[in-house]
Order: C-alpha cells, then sequence, then structure tokens
C-alpha cells in the first residue's frame, strides 16, 4: 500500500512535467486527482472544519507566502540562475487562463495534495517509524518527486513546502488548516501574486 503509493507519485509527477505534450495545469490536476482516489481507498482523512482550523489555514497561507517572498529576494544571492528557474515554474503555466488555474489549484489541487502526502502518506509513514522520522521520509519525498522538473529552484520550494505542511500537520492532525493553506497559498502565488 505505502510503497505502490510512493511509486504512483513517482509516475505521476513524472508524467506531468516529462511528457511535452498537454497543459502542465490538466496533467497535474490529473495526477493529484488519481494518487488522491487512491490514498482515499486505504485511509479516510481526518478533516474536521472549524472556525479555528479555517483561520490556522488563512494565517498559515500568509506566512507560507512571506517565506517564499523572502527566500525569492535572497535566493539570487545563493543559487546561481535562481531568477531564471523562478521563471521556467512560471512558464509551466503559458496560455492557460489564470482564471483556469486558479480554480484548478483552489479546488484540486491544494485540497488532493494534502490528502494525499499529508492525511495518507506522512500518517502512514508516522505509524511506521513515528513522528519525527515519518515527517522527515514525507517532506523528502514530496520534494523528491519535484526533481522530474530538473528545476532546483522548484525542488527546494516544494521541500520547504512540503516541511512546513508537514510541521503544520504534526501540530493540527487535522487537514482542514493544511486544505485551506495549500489551496489558498498555490492559487494566489501562481495565479494572483506570482513572486518573480
Amino acid at each position: 500500500m505505502l510503497l505502490g503509493a510512493v511509486l504512483l507519485a513517482l509516475a505521476g509527477w513524472a508524467f506531468t512535467f516529462g511528457v511535452p505534450w498537454g497543459n502542465f495545469w490538466v496533467k497535474i490536476a490529473c495526477t493529484i486527482a488519481v494518487i488522491t482516489a487512491y490514498s482515499l481507498i486505504f485511509r479516510r482523512p481526518r478533516i474536521q472544519v472549524t472556525l479555528l482550523e479555517v483561520l490556522l489555514g488563512v494565517a498559515s497561507a500568509v506566512l507560507l507566502y512571506g517565506i517564499f517572498w523572502l527566500g525569492n529576494a535572497l535566493s539570487p544571492h545563493v543559487v546561481p540562475g535562481a531568477g531564471a528557474q523562478v521563471g521556467g515554474i512560471y512558464d509551466l503555466g503559458e496560455g492557460a487562463p489564470r482564471l483556469g488555474i486558479f480554480l484548478l489549484l483552489l479546488l484540486v489541487t491544494g485540497p488532493g495534495e494534502e490528502i494525499f502526502w499529508r492525511g495518507f502518506l506522512q500518517e502512514s509513514l508516522i505509524e511506521r517509524w513515528g513522528p519525527r522520522r515519518g515527517f522527515a521520509a514525507a517532506a523528502a519525498l514530496y520534494g523528491g518527486v519535484h526533481i522530474f522538473s530538473l528545476n532546483i529552484m522548484l525542488i527546494g520550494a516544494a521541500f520547504t513546502a512540503g516541511a512546513f505542511w508537514g510541521l503544520q500537520h504534526l501540530w493540527r492532525r487535522n487537514l482542514t488548516s493544511l486544505i485551506v493553506s495549500h489551496s489558498l497559498w498555490s492559487a494566489f502565488i501562481f495565479a494572483v501574486l506570482p513572486i518573480r
């Protein structure tokens, strides 16, 4: 079950980044739909909607956006060619309508990734290896599948975001704040207020 999930995620990200034809956002949404369905077969995620969890999700999306804004400002001093690589991330969405990207990220990708990566994978790894090692392995896998992008900034960004949401999941053990955070953060950083 766990190995199958990892292999499915690897195949999905390889397809999304490695296949040159098709719209990137449609491919990632299809990948997320498949891995979400897989995870829901084996584990029911803990999603308890409360006002506190929603507000925590909004606050964490704002905090993560700030972390990425700071990282973008500092990265050219640390990573040669960082600006071009960040531009390459945004180039993936060229030609797609912003409203479509916004809705896919808000309603499909954000919720689906949290159901799979934290609700299924991180929880399964915690059961197997304990909280610290389970968290570390889940964050590494989340960053690792982005290797297919061949973009060091995207890999680093995915690891950072995965660690951020993984820690939040260790704290709350409720996907509501994570789904709100991931959905808002990704929709805004890619479709509303891009960081370039």
